[in-house]
């Protein structure tokens, strides 16, 4: 049999980090080792999502876990701030860190990608885990090829920290990377209220939503003479993440450096 493959978790306690711990839990090729978090200190993090005990309860000192435990793979959708700190120090302890968390800076991730390289193992950072998600951006950016009047509308829930969206941040960037920079609208155009047109990015537009009863969505809308088009994709729910995270986790054993966005995995 396989050896199989000693994740670590950190935020179990969180949304998406009780989807990691399950997705683990549940594939015969994983093995959970480690959850750190701040919240339920102490408890099994089989608990936290509803199944027999597995013998790893959450403590609060990563540095101590991935000691302890040496995974392979660190998976982290704690919050942005946070993100830089836990990728550096699970390269530092010879662990390959998943990450899913955004708001990294270029310079973050070329200084993430130095480690990585340094300790011969692999990273990820990826905007979004969902096939469809990525799906819809590598259309998006196929189309600015032949429709370059491109705007893009992208919803969250209120409680979203950053604006725009990793999700939408990546879609622009790839477009930008086939589409020349044009800046549209009137060249005499008045914003009367600060914001109204949305971020600017390369010449185009990129408005953030953000209301109670939303879960993600992403609206890249393109205009020429008589015509539009409109390149959408909803997530309704954590768990359509999953198979995504759980690829990334058995893919980035075989990579070395540090990557940026999910696509990058897929085959």
């Amino acid at each position: 049999m396989t050896e199989r493959i000693k994740v670590a978790v950190t935020g179990p306690a969180g949304r998406m980090g009780r989807e990691v711990v399950k997705m683990v839990l549940e594939d015969e090729a994983l093995e959970l080792v480690a959850a750190v978090g701040r919240s339920a200190l102490g408890m099994d993090a089989a608990l936290l999502v509803g199944k027999p005990a597995c013998g790893v309860p959450v403590s609060d000192d990563l540095a101590a876990a991935l000691r302890a435990a040496a995974p392979d793979v660190l998976v982290d959708f704690t919050v942005p701030q946070a993100g830089y700190e836990i990728a550096s120090t699970a390269i530092a302890y010879g662990t390959r860190p998943v990450i899913g968390t955004t708001g990294f800076t270029p310079e973050q991730i070329d200084e993430l990608d130095k480690l990585c390289q340094d300790r011969n193992i692999g990273g990820l950072i990826a905007p979004n885990f969902s096939v469809g998600a990525l799906l819809m951006m590598k259309f998006a950016a196929e189309a600015s090829k032949y429709m370059p009047h491109v705007e893009i509308i992208e919803y969250h829930g209120e409680q979203k920290l950053d604006a725009p969206s990793g999700t939408s941040v990546k879609t622009a960037e790839l477009i930008a990377q086939v589409r020349e920079e044009m800046r549209q609208g009137h060249p005499h155009e008045e914003e009367r209220i600060e914001g109204a047109r949305g971020g600017y990015y390369d010449g185009f537009r990129i408005h953030s939503v953000r209301l109670p009863g939303v879960f993600a969505q992403q609206e890249v809308i393109f205009g020429g003479y008589g015509q539009t088009l409109k390149i959408r994709h909803d997530s309704y729910e954590r768990a359509g993440y999953m198979p995504g995270v759980n690829q990334a986790i058995k893919k980035i054993m075989a990579r070395t450096g540090m990557i940026y966005g999910f696509e990058h995995l897929m085959d």
